[in-house]
């Protein structure tokens, strides 16, 4: 798995050292719920959840540069709803303090190069469910389109069934943006 960087961003694998930062959000109401797991109650629960992310090659951790700080995580994952080995869902969580500064938008939009340049996707996409406006923004920034809601697909930690909204971006529509970034 290799570090990925921005310009305030380090991308890399997840450390047990990275514990309390990863606690600090993890265990926010506002948080987890948003992405459909339950908020941490306890380090002990963090920390399980760690030591499987730290053997993980397709959770990061976002880190920010000036003070090593882990803000967040960001994955790439197969997309369970395209059967195409060639196709990634892009998932992501940051610690509330930390919203509406751009770090989420910052992160995924080097996810997905890595996506498109390194692992030589054809497409990526997002998901979020419809109260979830900050990661519908986030999706947007990225430039994503909006494919359509899958209706009552999925079943929450607390029992609760919610729609999906479905985003995505293929790789000609990366390499045209890349072309009009530079025009």
């Amino acid at each position: 798995m290799p570090i990925l960087e921005t310009d305030r961003l380090l991308i890399r694998r997840f450390k047990l050292s990275d514990l309390n930062d990863f606690y600090e959000y993890a265990k926010d109401p506002a948080v987890g719920p948003n992405a459909g797991w339950d908020y941490h109650r306890t380090k002990d629960e963090s920390l399980f959840i760690l030591h499987k992310f730290s053997k993980s090659n397709d959770i990061w951790a976002i880190e920010l540069k000036e003070n090593s700080k882990v803000i967040g995580s960001i994955g790439l994952h197969r997309d369970k709803k395209r059967d195409n080995k060639s196709a990634k869902m892009m998932g992501y969580v940051m610690n509330a303090k930390y919203w509406g500064q751009g770090y989420a938008t910052e992160a995924s939009k080097r996810l997905v190069r890595y996506a498109f340049d390194v692992l030589k996707m054809d497409i990526v996409s997002a998901y979020h469910y419809p109260h979830n406006e900050r990661s519908k923004g986030v999706i947007i920034k990225c430039g994503f389109s909006y494919e359509g809601a899958l209706r009552s697909t999925t079943v929450t930690y607390d029992g609760r069934v919610y729609d999906e909204l479905c985003y995505s971006i293929t790789k000609e529509e990366y390499l045209n943006g890349l072309a009009e970034d530079r025009s």
